[in-house]
């Protein structure tokens, strides 16, 4: 396992370094003058220039993918071109709410997934099963914006259960949490509907295994069975999915942070976009893309460890 978990990592860092470069390169891909778009056609030349100059522009291509890969290994990520903050405290500002809403939204999107999953893999062919199947096809099809806006405009605006825009007081745990329930749903319910059919194909491959027939026979109460014997092993093709959906959430926040006008990363790389500020949005695309990588590896490790299969691979 250290020996695994080593190679992994240096994987990891591999694609966090290609990246990296590639955001460095992407402001020459694109077509137009980063600072031009920036500040616009009719700026001083003496503010295009400077603004240049802190944006590294004015040196060579190999130069600028160096000093942006050593900036992100210092946790320099540059500065506002706008309010002259550096972009590492925007970021460290915005990414608590982020993150913290992609969690509740896995949280939300496991608990629905596994109930919804069990149920349909423990009557086959019945209309639970049927309906489960129809509605989780019908969900991957949604937005999660639409979702987004159907939700705030059915329980914010007609039933006012829930607060329409803003993220709440994080001092004030309930009123927090009742900003986070519906944007959280949002982002969760394409995730039910992809993971419950993962949970019922891989239950229904474990109901039919020799050792689950052998605890039958043996007179194991069915319950036991389904959620201790059963749902155990189910559950680890769920584990290895669980990082590529937080990176997936965690891009996919940034859509629902902008219809319910939440603070977090998803806001503030609008407002850069909007802005055409290009050190905030190559900082939050590398924040972005790094966590994604980060999900994906520690879903990787725990997959590894939960899955004895994979052990005797490597073994033999």
């Amino acid at each position: 396992m250290p020996t695994y978990a080593f190679r992994r990592l240096v994987s990891a860092m591999a694609v966090v370094l290609l990246l990296l470069t590639a955001v460095a390169v992407l402001v020459h891909i694109l077509p137009g003058d980063p600072v031009q778009l920036m500040l616009g056609p009719k700026a001083p030349p003496e503010l295009s220039d400077r603004a240049r100059d802190e944006m590294g522009l004015d040196s060579s291509i190999p130069l600028q993918v160096w000093h942006f890969i050593a900036g992100v290994a210092q946790g320099d990520l540059g500065r506002d071109f706008l309010s002259r903050e550096p972009v590492m405290s925007l970021i460290g500002h915005a990414l608590p709410h982020t993150l913290l809403l992609a969690l509740v939204a896995l949280c939300f999107a496991t608990v629905f997934s596994l109930l919804l999953g069990v149920v349909a893999a423990n009557r086959p062919g019945s209309w639970v099963d049927r309906v489960v199947g129809t509605a989780s096809v019908g969900v991957l099809s949604i937005p999660s914006y639409v979702v987004g806006l159907l939700l705030l405009l059915v329980f914010a605006v007609q039933l006012e259960w829930f607060p329409a825009i803003g993220a709440g007081d994080l001092t004030n745990p309930l009123d927090y949490a009742s900003h986070l329930i519906l944007p959280a749903l949002a982002l969760a319910l394409v995730w039910v509907g992809y993971l419950a059919r993962i949970v019922r194909s891989s239950m229904l491959e474990v109901l039919s295994a020799n050792y689950i027939r052998a605890a039958h026979a043996y007179g194991v109460p069915k319950r036991r069975v389904l959620y201790q014997l059963a749902l155990r092993n189910a559950l680890i093709p769920v584990v290895a999915l669980l990082g590529i959906a937080l990176g997936d959430l965690i891009g996919s926040a940034i859509f629902v942070e902008v219809i319910f006008t939440r603070d977090g990363l998803g806001t503030l790389l609008y407002n850069a976009i909007t802005d055409r500020n290009f050190p905030v949005i190559r900082g939050g695309v590398v924040t972005v893309a790094v966590l994604f990588v980060v999900a994906n590896l520690l879903a990787d490790l725990a997959n590894r460890a939960l899955d004895p299969r994979t052990k005797e691979g490597s073994a033999s």
